[in-house]
């Protein structure tokens, strides 16, 4: 196919690289067609976003193992060849950010990643240093969003975060909490502060954040990631010992993976969910989950009450 004209050589150049990248890993399945994953708008640009992204948490911590940095790379692969796009991490993920990095330099830098990275550290004058490691650990120019992580040092890291966005140095700004921990304060920042993103968690079990987070972030236009959709794998793995019920085919999952994440994705306030995964397979099977229907409320109720009893 021709390339329109107003590509250049150079675009054109990455594109090629890319894809010779990505036809050398083995999860490419040549003349597949896959349905369009789900976007949603992310408040403050309209831009949108593939509502599956991808964790890093534990998962992509593996040293420096080149088969298991590999692995991981292959998991990336899928993940974009699928339609996926955010990829969430955080220096208090070990290596992760490293292998993120080689992940992306096997895929020849892929261009529909959205870069998300996190603020760890008690200093408030050390931060840009951790950034600058953690950029380079990815290896990208700039990162889409950075979020104080866990609110540590909260005051401190979001004057450097909306400064550096002002400058142009860094798109979105964002805070997270996980577990249900602070949510009170976390409140309190996200009506005070101009955050793009906020990051907490949120599954069919732990549903605290509709009361007040999910409303308050739609009320103040702000992008919601969801994080710990499985509790870190103890929900699907309790899960696994019983069949789908039949209402799995009126929503169309093949997994109670697909169930959990549909039924996260049902919610209109929530913008993303990053479940995380050392699987080609899961995170394939993640992305299909990002595909209507979604369940209805009657049927979000009955999820949650089915996965309560189980």
């Amino acid at each position: 196919m021709m390339a329109n004209e107003a590509t250049s050589r150079r675009g054109m150049l990455r594109m090629m690289a890319t894809a010779a990248a990505a036809a050398a890993l083995p999860y490419r399945r040549a003349g597949a067609q896959e349905p369009m994953v789900l976007t949603r708008r992310i408040p403050a640009s309209g831009e949108a976003m593939p509502a599956v992204g991808l964790g890093t948490w534990i998962t992509f911590n593996v040293g420096n193992d080149p088969r298991a940095r590999d692995a991981c790379a292959e998991v990336m692969g899928a993940f974009f060849a699928s339609g996926g796009r955010l990829i969430d991490s955080s220096p208090m993920y070990g290596s992760s950010q490293a292998v993120v990095g080689h992940g992306l330099r096997r895929l020849a830098e892929p261009a529909a990643l959205f870069s998300a990275d996190k603020v760890w550290i008690s200093s408030g004058t050390r931060a840009p240093a951790q950034i600058e490691t953690s950029r380079r650990a990815w290896g990208v120019p700039r990162f889409d969003l950075l979020q104080v992580h866990n609110l540590l040092s909260w005051e401190e890291h979001l004057k450097t975060l909306l400064a550096m966005k002002a400058e142009g140095r860094l798109r979105y700004v964002g805070i997270t909490t996980s577990e249900g921990r602070r949510h009170g304060e976390f409140e309190r920042i996200m009506g005070k502060e101009p955050l793009d993103f906020v990051q907490f968690t949120y599954n069919v079990l732990d549903r605290e954040a509709e009361q007040r987070l999910l409303p308050l972030a739609r009320e103040r236009g702000m992008a919601v990631i969801v994080n710990r959709p499985f509790r870190q794998g103890e929900l699907t793995e309790r899960l696994a010992r019983h069949p789908l019920p039949g209402w799995a085919k009126e929503i169309g999952c093949t997994s109670w993976a697909q169930a959990l994440i549909k039924f996260i994705l049902a919610h209109p306030d929530v913008t993303c969910v990053i479940p995380a995964t050392t699987r080609v397979d899961h995170v394939r099977e993640n992305l299909a989950a990002a595909r209507a229907p979604l369940p209805d409320a009657a049927l979000r109720a009955r999820i949650s009450a089915d996965v309560a009893r189980l």
